[in-house]
């Protein structure tokens, strides 16, 4: 969802910045690049250890809490598209391909993206606090696939970031990467464009290929 079908990174990247400077540092952007795509638990993990803060349970649940009030207040408003998101959903719900919103962002803050990008594009949709295990690991592809009644091997997933690649292919999806903040290293059975304008069933296609 974020980075990938919304420009949404940048209304994390104030929150988590904000909450450095209440805590007296200012956020690296080898950091901030570190945070993309984490889960909520390895993002404040990282943030803390990061900004040399003690990790006390009292001070992660107030940073989590913080971080997620900043973000709903940022999200209640209408939250930019990536270039080519919404002509790709309609493209594959067109085609009657069943489709998941897979997301480590937690529900509650899902659904605000939701209210931007139309349930009706979705069959489901998996979010970070609803597995055991965000990415990079590959529950949260192999809980979406399930859902859908599809093995994992038939999905194609649409990814922005590292960690989200990751853990698509080791659910073992092919991968189309469309890097949005941060470069993505290449890797067997990624395919790479600059973004989803102009994406076709083809490129669908060719992504199942080359994953083998």
């Amino acid at each position: 969802m974020d980075g990938t079908l919304l420009d949404s990174e940048k209304l994390w990247d104030v929150a988590v910045r904000e909450l450095a400077r209440a805590h007296g540092h200012e956020m690296t952007d080898e950091l901030r690049h570190a945070l993309i795509g984490a889960s909520g638990p390895n993002a404040l993990r990282l943030i803390f250890d990061g900004l040399g803060i003690e990790a006390t349970p009292e001070a992660v649940r107030a940073a989590g809490e913080f971080i997620e009030r900043r973000v709903t207040e940022l999200m209640a408003g209408p939250i930019p598209w990536r270039p080519g998101a919404k002509d790709a959903l309609s493209l594959v719900r067109t085609a009657g391909l069943a489709t998941a919103l897979v997301t480590n962002t937690k529900r509650s803050l899902t659904e605000f993206g939701l209210d931007t990008l139309g349930r009706d594009f979705f069959d489901v949709s998996v979010c970070g606090d609803e597995v055991a295990h965000g990415k990079p690991e590959p529950e949260i592809y192999l809980r979406a696939a399930e859902l859908l009644g599809v093995h994992p091997r038939d999905c194609v997933a649409l990814e922005d970031s590292p960690t989200g690649a990751a853990a698509a292919g080791a659910a073992g999806c092919a991968v189309i990467v469309i890097p949005c903040e941060i470069p993505v290293s290449a890797a067997p059975g990624r395919v790479f464009r600059k973004s989803l304008v102009g994406l076709t069933l083809q490129d669908l296609e060719d992504a199942l290929r080359v994953r083998g």
